[in-house]
């Protein structure tokens, strides 16, 4: 056995306890901080050769463990900015000086751009609708822009695509005077014709009606009598084109803006529907129209419809669902998605690189990064209003705290005893 040995070992047993002290302050220094995750030292011995009469005494290393993987509580704020993730995953944020990296804490506010920042100064990162819906990119962040909230003034989406949907009476007459049928835009039509009316929009918010007539056309028997089919025609008018002044709206000032057929089975079920597209001349927009939940049964006329777009509306609010769809809210409640926050995962997420400012990057250890929306792939959900604690435990850690203390003077005390020892021997050649 060596003294100077002794000495050694005792000099790592307090180095250990040092570095166990160094986990134990950083924990407690951060145990209000959003989103943190404790950390802890971690002990193992280091033997030296020794025989069965002398013994080398070897000494201890130490090496920090994250608990990154455990949930922290989550606790409510009144910003509806402020996000946490209940479940697994980080969010993507960028750096200034543009470098994507993760973190848990959530903590954001709108700097002077309009972006979400975190208090470290980290700029929230997702995928934007201006592309339509987005898709994510699994094994990268390429894609990926700041969410920006900054909505202001007016906005006016133009419609693009509209529906109708209900029944047509199978036993209304069919109308074989082409003269009187609503596409030939003569003074009148017959009682048999049918008259709904949409509300659309154009590019600048202002509102545009379209008059739809349904009108039945013919029917198919087979060499029985009996019926196999029938068709419908649909012809639809620009409103403000409508005559005025007597007791119909024909004739209209142009022409039809669709005129479509819409062809149903024996059942009364839509089989086919041919030029349903309306191309206004006026607005010079093209409206996608959907009939494909038509009926043709033995029941009065009935039809409900709507198109999509938006009139000029101030924004009232911006929100973030659990699924990380930012959304606006305008003043004549329609809504508009504007980004989706995805979320981004590794295999051993204890074992990320943990850099200043709360965030980690991906390493060997940990594995690459994938990446998903929440709620998806076994991610968590994303709560708005809301953030996630730090994980530390102070009772824990003022335990851990005692401990280490008294560790580390045992272990001086082991250092002065062979200080003491080494006095001796060298009083005994004086």
């Amino acid at each position: 056995m060596s003294i100077f040995g002794s000495m050694k070992t005792a000099v790592s047993g307090m180095s250990a306890q040092a570095n166990r002290l160094s986990t134990v302050s950083d924990n407690i220094a951060n145990a209000n901080t959003v989103g943190y995750k404790a950390v802890s030292t971690s002990f193992s011995s280091l033997v030296l050769p020794s025989s069965s009469g002398n013994y080398n005494s070897g000494g201890v290393q130490t090496s920090v463990r994250q608990a990154i993987s455990q949930q922290g509580d989550i606790s409510y704020t009144t910003s509806a900015y402020d996000l946490a993730i209940s479940g697994d995953g980080f969010f993507i944020v960028e750096s200034a000086d543009g470098t994507p990296v993760l973190t848990r804490a959530g903590d954001f506010s709108v700097d002077s751009d309009g972006n979400l920042v975190n208090s470290a100064g980290y700029t929230l990162m997702g995928y934007s609708y201006d592309s339509g819906v987005p898709a994510v990119v699994v094994n990268g962040f390429d894609g990926l822009v700041p969410v920006n909230v900054a909505q202001s003034g007016l906005s006016a989406i133009a419609s693009t695509s509209a529906y109708f949907s209900g029944n047509l009476n199978s036993e209304a007459t069919v109308v074989t005077d082409t003269t009187t049928l609503p596409s030939a835009n003569t003074s009148g039509v017959t009682d048999d014709t049918q008259k709904m009316s949409l509300v659309a929009y154009d590019s600048l918010g202002a509102t545009v009606q379209y008059d739809y007539y349904f009108t039945k056309t013919g029917v198919t028997t087979d060499a029985s009598g009996a019926v196999t089919g029938s068709t419908w025609e649909v012809a639809v008018y620009r409103n403000a084109d409508a005559a005025t002044g007597g007791t119909t709206s024909f004739p209209y000032s142009s022409s039809a803006v669709s005129v479509a057929t819409l062809s149903f089975d024996a059942d009364g079920q839509l089989t086919s529907a041919t030029d349903t597209d309306i191309v206004d001349p006026v607005t010079a927009k093209t409206i996608t129209m959907d009939y494909s939940d038509f009926t043709q049964l033995a029941s009065d006329f009935s039809a409900t419809g709507s198109a999509d777009g938006q009139a000029a509306s101030a924004v009232s609010s911006v929100s973030i669902g659990t699924d990380g769809v930012v959304s606006v809210s305008y003043a004549n409640g329609t809504t508009k998605s504007l980004y989706q926050i995805p979320l981004a995962t590794v295999a051993s997420p204890d074992n990320l690189t943990l850099l200043s400012g709360n965030v980690y990057t991906a390493n060997g250890m940990s594995g690459v990064t994938v990446t998903g929306f929440p709620q998806t792939n076994g991610l968590g959900s994303i709560q708005s209003g809301a953030l996630e604690s730090s994980n530390v435990d102070l009772a824990g850690e003022l335990t851990e705290m005692i401990e280490a203390q008294r560790s580390y003077t045992a272990n001086s005390k082991v250092f002065q005893t062979g200080s003491d020892i080494m006095d001796v021997l060298v009083n005994l050649k004086r």
